[in-house]
């Protein structure tokens, strides 16, 4: 199996949180972006909005908030290897 192509400039919000596992489906990500439920270095984002690494990103699961530093950006991943996409915060 090939490695991971890894790039150097941005990614839409709700492929990142699909690539990286956060959250498990795009679908699911895009929703919670229309909800206002994704921040976006403290901002609400759409799904559209372009992450890239050094970013903050803050989701927020019922009454949980996950906060996480955006490492690196991979157009695909091994589930064993999404956790090194980015670092959990606080």
């Amino acid at each position: 199996m090939a490695a991971p192509f890894f790039i150097g400039g941005n990614m839409r919000i709700d492929k990142f949180l699909k690539v990286s596992r956060i959250i498990k489906r795009r679908t699911v990500a895009k929703e919670a972006c229309d909800r206002e439920r994704v921040l976006l270095n403290g901002r609400v984002c759409k799904a559209g909005a372009e992450v890239s690494a050094g970013d903050m990103i803050e989701v927020r699961f019922g009454e949980s908030v996950f906060k996480a530093r955006v490492l690196s950006l991979r157009e695909s991943t091994r589930k064993e290897e999404a956790g090194d996409m980015y670092e959990v915060v606080e």
